[in-house]
């Protein structure tokens, strides 16, 4: 699937870490985390627009594309925890990046994904080009697995420019290495759905 061509797309941009090892005990799985962003012109910037349902109603097609490129990026593994944001360009606002990202877009994320139960953290922000974000994650199934409460920073030296949004996508192949502040595990979200 491709993006909806409501939206004029310049650019994708990809981020891949992977972390082997940090201190204490060296994980089972090294412990991949993967960002897609995608650099869309702003119908609405520099303008007072009280309707903002144009940009929501094909959010699904970008929901589903990133989750795409997000899910290719784990290379095989299965996504444990996401997250999802954007920027807007000066001449935009806040509520735009939000209108793309909303539950039309996180529907069609979480199918592009291998399902979610959880409310998708995110985060958003008006700024100008090489702005850094932190775009929040979560275990995919319920949001109070604290193992997995994490993030991954993007920073895109030219983007969002005045006119654009930057809409993010983050994934996750599991929670942060060597966690023990204790909470809702991921085998109890198992049990409870087991039932």
């Amino acid at each position: 699937m491709s993006i909806d061509p409501y939206y004029r797309v310049r650019a994708f941009h990809s981020f891949v870490s992977e972390t082997l090892h940090e201190v204490g005990p060296a994980p089972a799985q090294p412990l991949v985390k993967a960002a897609v962003a995608v650099v869309l012109e702003n119908p609405f910037a520099a303008r007072w627009v009280e309707d903002l349902s144009p940009l929501t109603a094909p959010s699904a097609s970008i929901g589903s594309e990133l989750g795409r490129r997000a899910v290719a990026l784990l290379g095989g593994r299965p996504v444990e925890s996401y997250g999802k944001g954007g920027l807007a360009g000066l001449n935009g606002e806040q509520e735009h990046v939000v209108a793309c990202i909303t539950t039309v877009f996180g529907d069609a994320l979480r199918d592009a994904v291998g399902g979610g139960k959880a409310w998708i953290s995110s985060a958003s922000k008006v700024t100008g080009p090489g702005a850094q974000i932190d775009i929040p994650l979560a275990y995919k199934d319920e949001v109070y697995v604290r193992s997995h409460y994490d993030a991954i920073t993007i920073t895109l030296p030219d983007a969002p420019r005045p006119d654009e949004l930057v809409i993010i996508v983050a994934v996750a192949s599991g929670g942060r290495p060597n966690p023990r502040v204790g909470g809702m595990t991921v085998a109890d979200v198992a049990a409870q759905n087991s039932h």
